[in-house]
């Protein structure tokens, strides 16, 4: 049974930087593309960033210039460094992973939230 883990989350000023972390069991699961999407309240859950196993990196409009993906095939960790946040960025962050042979397996993680204070 695939797992994600997220862990990085808590409370930040605005301005500040947080690096959330992912990581997937078993290590050895392939994964096509691991992402960080984020929800609040009352709002469908949005696309952060996402990097596909060649590398291949998306990022939201809101986000871009700001926030970092990272990937490590290896340990089947990815990470997301957040830097200049705005309370507007407060959320539930979750890490999602799609594998699978035909690439139709989604997993998620828990969440883990980050709150920006003004």
């Amino acid at each position: 049974q695939v797992q994600l883990v997220e862990s990085g989350g808590g409370l930040v000023q605005a301005g500040g930087s947080r690096t959330l972390s992912c990581a997937a069991s078993p290590s050895t699961s392939n994964f096509y593309i691991m992402a960080w999407h984020r929800q609040t309240p009352g709002r469908q859950r949005e696309l952060v960033a996402s990097i596909d196993s060649a590398g291949a990196i998306k990022y939201s409009d809101v986000v871009k210039g700001r926030f970092t993906i990272s990937r490590d095939k290896f340990k089947n960790t990815v990470s997301l460094q957040m830097n200049s946040l705005k309370p507007e960025d407060t959320a539930v962050y979750y890490c999602h992973a799609i594998g699978g042979y035909f690439r139709d397996e989604h997993y998620w993680g828990q969440g883990t939230q980050v709150t920006v204070s003004s």
